[in-house]
């Protein structure tokens, strides 16, 4: 998991805030941010998790690393996750994936 603590510290975040601030989507959020939930849908996506459940018991069971991770939230339940991924705005996860895209096309203009 210390890979993943790595891959996300390169992540831009302050221009990520920027975009969840743009699209308001942590209005009337309590504990499980926009932060949490990209942190989520990034572990998932990286680890090759199929489901919401199975990203839910994955995180389960590094519960004790999570906040090492990166996440701010004790624990990750299926509901919330499913609520959250139904209820954000998709935007701001759209304009930060443009904002990397932006970042990696230069990296990689050489390579076929």
């Amino acid at each position: 998991m210390l890979v993943f603590a790595q891959v996300m510290a390169r992540m831009p975040l302050s221009t990520f805030r920027r975009c969840v601030v743009a699209h308001r989507g942590d209005h009337k959020v309590q504990g499980f941010t926009c932060l949490d939930q990209f942190f989520a849908i990034a572990f998932a996506q990286l680890t090759g998790r199929e489901s919401l459940r199975d990203i839910e018991v994955n995180l389960r069971a590094q519960s004790a690393r999570l906040y090492h991770m990166g996440f701010r939230c004790p624990t990750i339940s299926r509901n919330t996750l499913a609520n959250a991924n139904a209820t954000r705005p998709w935007q701001m996860y759209a304009d930060f994936s443009q904002h990397l895209i932006g970042i990696a096309r230069p990296l990689y203009a050489g390579e076929p």
